[in-house]
């Protein structure tokens, strides 16, 4: 009974949250993609026209951190972008189509990333974009241009930006000095809302970076009231890495930037408000029947996606009728969430005893 009062009045809980962390040298490409995207290949490095190199992430052991970490490097020359273009330079992590559900971010989820990385202490900026991170949305009008994009750029000083497009442009929605993230690591907590700009279904975003040492803040930025989705978007993906301009090469040198403790968590809302107001009600519940009926007059139900009480992605289930087998589920506290395709419409407990 505890835990069934103890989820009734949080306001959020973690669905689903998968990590990606480093565990030493070797197999590094394929540790990466086992976690983001598995059987399919996730990175996007300059391998190709560099083979002599090697691989161009890799991992080292970090004295600071006291674990290992990813090191993503990249070139002057020959670095490019995969052979594909040469005008710049990707080094750089993702998830995308091949991935599973549980890390493309759809219409009314929020989704918390969080990370770490490491500037070195002579780190170098492009004067058009060195980025680090972006959250792109996949197919609609706009796929074409990062939705956020987190990018440095050489100036007096040189700057932290963080950059925005609802449409096809972006617009710097922050900035600042990058002295200070120079050759320290930093802990990076982002949280989005996936929704449009109208205030029943607005979307929201926050950043807040700190240094790992003592957690001081460094930079920070909110939202509350923000485009998240873009026209006809399948979903959002995000990537890291180093993805730089070489309009000037002259202002660059080879460059090492440090990665750790990758997160990607999705939330729901639990509150007291949405239990209240459910549109969908699991019949018996809790229950040890084999089979669960569901009453709804929703007639937009396309899928079930099962977690367990602490957000493992069980199963998914294509929804055909209100009859539903649950047979192959142990005792316990699940979350079931109800998806019309890319949106979420309900999520619902679960109790098997």
């Amino acid at each position: 009974m505890k835990l069934k009062y103890f989820i009734l009045f949080l306001p959020q809980v973690i669905l689903s949250q998968v990590v990606l962390n480093a565990d030493g040298p070797g197999n590094t490409y394929e540790l990466i993609n086992s976690v983001l995207a598995p059987g399919f290949d996730v990175v996007e490095a300059p391998d190709c026209n560099h083979s002599a190199f090697g691989r161009h992430i890799d991992e080292i052991f970090d004295a600071t951190l006291n674990t290992n970490v990813f090191r993503f490097q990249i070139h002057v020359s020959p670095d490019n972008d995969r052979c594909i273009n040469f005008d710049r330079q990707r080094n750089e992590i993702k998830a995308y189509d091949k991935s599973p559900d549980n890390l493309k971010g759809i219409s009314g989820e929020t989704i918390v990333y969080k990370w770490r990385f490491k500037l070195d202490a002579g780190f170098q900026s492009s004067s058009s974009f060195t980025h680090i991170h972006q959250l792109k949305s996949v197919g609609g009008l706009y796929e074409s241009i990062p939705m956020y994009t987190l990018t440095t750029r050489k100036g007096t000083p040189d700057k932290l930006e963080l950059r925005y497009a609802e449409t096809n442009s972006q617009t710097t929605l922050k900035q600042t000095d990058l002295t200070p993230f120079k050759g320290t690591w930093v802990d990076v907590t982002e949280t989005i809302k996936l929704g449009t700009n109208a205030s029943a279904n607005a979307g929201t975003y926050n950043i807040v970076i700190k240094k790992v040492s003592d957690q001081t803040e460094l930079f920070s930025y909110t939202n509350n009231t923000i485009k998240n989705w873009q026209t006809d978007a399948d979903f959002v993906r995000p990537k890291w890495g180093i993805y730089r301009s070489l309009n000037s090469p002259s202002d660059l040198r080879d460059e090492n930037v440090l990665f750790a403790n990758f997160s990607i968590e999705e939330m729901a809302p639990l509150s007291t408000t949405d239990l209240i107001k459910k549109k969908i009600k699991i019949t018996p519940n809790p229950t040890t029947n084999k089979v669960i009926n569901i009453n709804t007059n929703l007639n937009a139900i396309s899928h079930i996606y099962i977690y367990d009480q602490v957000g493992r992605f069980i199963k998914v289930l294509k929804y055909k009728s209100h009859l539903v087998d649950v047979s192959n589920l142990k005792t316990g506290l699940f979350f079931l969430v109800f998806k019309n395709n890319h949106q979420i419409i309900s999520t619902e407990k679960l109790i098997i005893l």
